[in-house]
């Protein structure tokens, strides 16, 4: 322990970092970073913030509603498909809509705090194990889950959401599938960039997507994209496939294809998921 820390306290006169001692900790068993408890079992919320979070009463407003919203997803990392359950709480806030606080409001704001407050310990990642990345998508949101293995046993890294916006909802059910990809790469890159990843997805939909002879620009823009990580694919129906190991070759028949130039396809890294 005492070698630990005194290779850590070098390491911050290397690289001239100024520490606060008023507000440092050593030789503790836990501690509070930034709102999370930090242990050897992982990362947790901090249950005194959660409590604060269940006490309060139901919106009566709109600025109620985002004033709620604010304080639950600052823990939504711990929440799977957290964009999904706070739907209807997240139509209020649209602009011009009337505000309806009804049963599904209700129901909304209490599943919410039953899950703040039965949060499980997500666990940083090891850096010497392989990510595998699983889904859960609907009409109008999709659920990402990053996770590892140890000893066979899956445990949780990172849960993460997103709510479709108008152009999205209106993608094939196969387009999707492929989305939820590329969120995810985009979502976890500090993550997954240079480790080998396993995700799991319906390998019908994207031998589809992949052999279509008319591809969308968005498309050979997401192949593009996921060429600079190591993807294994596995069918969610448990079949391995490794189609996407070969995503390079894809790129190049797909361009043929469509007629499409390269300066074309190259766009800004905000269209990715336009």
């Amino acid at each position: 322990m005492l070698g630990q820390l005194r290779s850590f306290l070098n390491r911050c006169i290397e690289k001239d970092l100024v520490l606060n001692w008023e507000k440092c900790h050593f030789m503790v068993q836990q501690g509070i970073v930034l709102g999370h408890i930090i242990s050897k079992k992982g990362i947790e919320v901090d249950k005194a913030k959660v409590e604060l979070i269940v006490k309060l009463p139901f919106p009566t407003n709109v600025k109620g509603v985002r004033q709620f919203l604010g304080y639950a997803g600052f823990y939504k990392r711990f929440v799977k498909d957290f964009s999904k359950l706070a739907r209807p709480l997240c139509e209020l806030l649209v602009k011009d809509a009337k505000f309806i606080w009804d049963d599904r409001c209700q129901r909304t704001f209490k599943e919410l705090k039953l899950f703040l407050t039965t949060a499980p310990i997500v666990r940083a990642p090891n850096w010497q194990l392989p990510f595998e990345v699983m889904y859960d998508a609907s009409d109008f949101a999709i659920g990402v889950v990053l996770r590892q293995r140890e000893d066979g046993k899956p445990y949780v890294i990172y849960y993460v959401s997103k709510t479709l916006n108008g152009a999205q909802r209106s993608y094939t059910t196969t387009e999707k599938e492929l989305l939820f990809v590329v969120f995810a790469m985009d979502k976890f890159r500090a993550y997954l960039v240079g480790s080998f990843i396993v995700v799991f997805i319906d390998y019908s939909t994207l031998k589809y997507l992949l052999t279509k002879h008319d591809a969308k620009a968005r498309l050979i823009r997401w192949i593009l994209l996921l060429q600079e990580f190591s993807l294994h694919i596995k069918d969610k129906k448990g079949v391995e496939n490794v189609v996407a190991n070969h995503l390079s070759r894809l790129v190049i028949r797909l361009i043929s294809q469509s007629g499409l130039l390269i300066k074309n396809i190259y766009k800004t890294y905000d269209l990715i998921l336009a």
